[in-house]
């Protein structure tokens, strides 16, 4: 894990062109252990020690005194999937038209189709099959009754889709894509995701070179103790895990963010009412124990 100092320089050098992209991602990755944290590291606790004051800014004590960070870095993934949609918006308004020959291959490549049966009189979806009477189906819009359904092949829904992206069947998720994750897709969540896949191609590096400044950046201010101040161990456990902080009117009990103050410090009326639900929520949750669910 690179040093807070050896971090300023990496950020230096990529913003000024003197490494590109890859070099820099290589230098950042190639110490880096999985679940190694950034207050087991010696520059951490060497630079640790001229931030930490004498006792916690919350409620004085001087029990067990840590650095209380009020926001924490962005995964890099998440800047480069913020960055790749910018890009894609840019792409879009400068192409907005997708050709049909590349659309239809995209989705035979990427997807598999599970056409949705249709009405054969109004062409019309939501048809569920009878089990018990004949014929099969009955249609809730015009109450045709049918046995057999009418599907659109791919080329008819494109064709659709492309003549009014609001046609009806253009927005049934009838395409299931073919990785892992097997999401449920329409015609124009598809064109999205081949123009996002065009856009990132395009400009795949200054993409990531943007993502990843952005991440280094955010790395540095978590690292520099910048938004920090000193809090005892169960101040920062109630801010961290709990999303707690001590109440600012009786500095005594603790109360959730994004509350003024803490349930003793309401008036009457509002403090009863308060604990009336969460009395109610304890009972709920001890009844649900009792009989075993979840």
């Amino acid at each position: 894990m690179l040093t807070y100092g050896e971090l300023i320089e990496l950020r230096d050098k990529l913003t000024n062109g003197e490494i590109e992209i890859d070099f820099a991602q290589v230098q950042y990755w190639k110490d880096f252990k999985e679940g190694q944290r950034s207050w087991e590291t010696k520059d951490w606790k060497e630079r640790r020690s001229g931030f930490l004051k004498d006792k916690c800014e919350i409620c004085s004590s001087a029990d067990t005194l840590t650095i209380q960070h009020h926001s924490h870095p962005r995964k890099y993934s998440e800047y480069l999937r913020d960055i790749t949609s910018e890009y894609t918006k840019e792409y879009i308004n400068t192409k907005p038209e997708v050709d049909k020959g590349d659309l239809q291959r995209y989705i035979i490549q990427n997807y598999d189709y599970v056409p949705v049966p249709l009405c054969p009189n109004c062409k019309r979806s939501s048809l569920r099959e009878r089990k018990k009477i004949l014929p099969k189906y009955r249609c809730p819009v015009c109450h045709e009754e049918f046995d057999d359904t009418v599907i659109r092949s791919v080329d008819e829904l494109i064709s659709k889709f492309l003549e009014n992206e609001d046609d009806v069947e253009a927005r049934d998720k009838c395409f299931v894509s073919k990785d892992q994750w097997r999401n449920k897709h329409n015609l124009s969540n598809i064109r999205y995701w081949l123009q996002r896949g065009r856009a990132k191609t395009k400009d795949s590096k200054t993409i990531e070179r943007e993502a990843f400044l952005l991440y280094l950046n955010d790395c540095i201010k978590y690292l520099s103790f910048e938004d920090t101040i000193t809090a005892c161990k169960k101040c920062a456990f109630n801010f961290d895990i709990k999303r707690m902080e001590l109440c600012p009117n009786c500095k005594r009990f603790y109360k959730g963010l994004e509350y003024p103050t803490c349930i003793q410090c309401l008036p009457e009326e509002k403090r009863e009412a308060a604990l009336k639900i969460i009395e109610f929520g304890n009972d709920w949750r001890k009844m649900h124990e009792d009989l075993g669910i979840d």
